[in-house]
C-alpha cells in the first residue's frame, strides 16, 4: 500500500456502506428481517457477500436482485475509491 491508496479498513467500510446503502434505498429498515454484508479485502483482492432477508411480493422488490445489486454497489464503491 503507498501513502496514495486508502487503507483496507477504508475500502471495506466504503463498500459495507455502498451495499447497505442498497438495501435500505430499496426497503425500510423494519421490513428487512435479517442481512449481513461480508467484506474482505487482502492483498489487493476484494470480496464482497451480501445475504437479504426481506419481504417477497408482487409490490416488492427481488430480495436476490437486492442483495446483486448491493454487492454490485460495493465493487462499484471501492472502484471510486481507487480512482480518486
Amino acid at each position: 500500500m503507498t501513502a496514495d491508496e486508502p487503507s483496507d479498513e477504508t475500502v471495506v467500510r466504503t463498500a459495507s456502506d455502498a451495499a447497505e446503502g442498497v438495501i435500505f434505498s430499496q426497503y425500510k429498515q423494519s421490513d428487512v428481517r435479517d442481512y449481513d454484508v461480508t467484506v474482505v479485502f487482502e492483498d489487493g483482492v476484494l470480496e464482497v457477500d451480501v445475504y437479504l432477508n426481506a419481504p417477497e411480493g408482487e409490490d416488492e422488490p427481488d430480495p436476490e436482485r437486492v442483495a446483486d445489486d448491493a454487492a454490485l454497489a460495493a465493487r462499484h464503491a471501492v472502484d471510486e475509491l481507487f480512482e480518486a
